[in-house]
């Protein structure tokens, strides 16, 4: 996909312009951390409106910005729906390991979040 075939959406980072620190400042919150862990799971393209987040659709798309901002996602249009797409190439290009370390442990993350609390051991 070419920033040309992304339409209304203007602020793609290129590729050439991707940089750790940005890459890191994006993946610090978990939220998007969430995002990327989704879409690394997705075999296509996917929906904004479609991803597993507890947060309000404005603060979503600030979220989404955030990520294509960094260099992370593609965003175009598919009629009225914005698709997602992870850019795991330029990504493994600039940074070999760092996006599959980053998925892994958003995944180990979520594990954690989604198991339910052991009980503290009693006390002897």
């Amino acid at each position: 996909m070419t920033a040309d075939s992304t339409g209304r959406i203007t602020d793609h980072l290129a590729a050439e312009n991707i940089t750790l620190q940005g890459l890191l400042d994006a993946l610090a919150d978990p939220v998007r951390r969430s995002i990327v862990r989704q879409l690394a799971h997705s075999d296509r393209d996917v929906a904004c409106g479609t991803f597993d987040i507890s947060v309000s659709r404005s603060t979503g798309t600030h979220h989404f910005k955030a990520l294509r901002q960094a260099g992370i996602i593609w965003q175009h249009y598919e009629g009225t729906l914005k698709m997602n797409t992870l850019r795991r190439a330029d990504l493994e290009r600039a940074f070999p390991g760092l996006l599959d370390a980053v998925v892994d442990a958003a995944h180990r993350e979520a594990d954690r979040e989604s198991a339910p609390e052991s009980a503290p051991a009693p006390a002897s």
